[in-house]
């Protein structure tokens, strides 16, 4: 409940920053948007899934498993409908149906889903280190580093390294039968995570990742076209907006409220109108939901029909 009501906070800080003539013109920009390229934008975003669903297929295979394809796939879909309701839940919903359906262990199905993001969030640093090259300055505006604390971050790092360390090795000399279950548990995510570097179809793989990630970029730079004010746009704002939504879409169910906020304020620092930038943001974030609501909706019942022999 506290990523929902943090993000029905900043819906409400989007209502309390906007007047009434405000709010009318961005439905009139919603209502007006050219929905072809909304449409190219959800397609963008199926691509993406299916070629995850794909990829994780190529994780799964040194581990001794090859899942149906549809059940991949299937599998994928029901975790960001689940992510919508309790954020980052779907990693543990994907090795679960997995774990159903495919007898493959839940520990390493989700080991090696830990993998994928693990990836995942190496590329978005690079698109981080993109966005700070192209505009340095207005990075350094929405993270205002006199704030931080850097010997508290230091000194809380140090904590959580002793207690992992001690954890470790607790877990490694006790007998104790709880501890034992403990162990195998973790032993069966490591053997999935570490699945990669076994992994035979490695040029796939890293196709399919650069796939995924391009269709990211694709289903949020198109939705510019379908704003006339959004249009002209080049690649500074497109790719700092990309980054700034990529790293708050998490803190709430979603992104709700914090993604289209986030993001029109980068585009309004680019001198595009509060309207139509907030217009761009909810567009790109309610198009991509519905999606992933329809979407996940239908693998939810199609799961089990597909293995009802099962």
């Amino acid at each position: 409940m506290i990523p929902f009501a943090l993000g029905i906070f900043f819906v409400y800080l989007s209502y309390r920053n906007t007047t009434p003539e405000d709010r009318h013109n961005i439905f009139r920009y919603i209502k007006n948007a050219d929905y072809r390229f909304v449409a190219l934008s959800v397609f963008f975003g199926i691509l993406s899934h299916i070629s995850r669903a794909l990829r994780w297929k190529y994780l799964l295979s040194p581990l001794g498993y090859c899942p149906k394809t549809i059940n991949s796939i299937l599998a994928v879909l029901i975790g960001y409908l689940a992510n919508l309701g309790i954020p980052r839940s779907g990693e543990l919903l994907r090795a679960s149906a997995m774990d159903r359906y495919e007898n493959i262990p839940f520990q390493k199905g989700f080991g090696t889903v830990i993998t994928e993001r693990i990836i995942d969030l190496a590329i978005l640093m690079i698109f981080i280190l993109l966005a700070l090259s192209l505009q340095y300055e207005l990075i350094v505006d929405y993270i205002n580093f006199e704030e931080l604390n850097f010997f508290q971050i230091a000194i809380s790092l140090f904590i959580l390294a002793l207690s992992l360390i001690f954890l470790k090795t607790f877990l490694i000399q006790s007998t104790h039968p709880i501890a034992l279950r403990i162990k195998k548990f973790f032993q069966g995510i490591w053997k999935g995570m570490i699945s990669v570097n076994k992994m035979k179809n490695k040029e796939l793989f890293i196709a399919h990742t650069l796939f995924i990630w391009i269709m990211y970029i694709l289903m949020f730079w198109i939705i510019k076209f379908s704003i006339p004010e959004t249009a002209s746009l080049g690649i500074n704002a497109m790719i700092t907006a990309f980054v700034v939504g990529g790293l708050t879409i998490s803190a709430t169910n979603g992104g709700l409220g914090i993604y289209p906020y986030s993001v029109s304020l980068v585009l309004i620092a680019f001198g595009i109108s509060n309207e139509s930038s907030l217009a761009f943001g909810w567009i790109i974030w309610t198009c991509q939901t519905l999606m992933v609501v329809t979407f996940g909706a239908m693998a939810f019942f199609a799961l089990p029909l597909v293995n009802r022999q099962k």
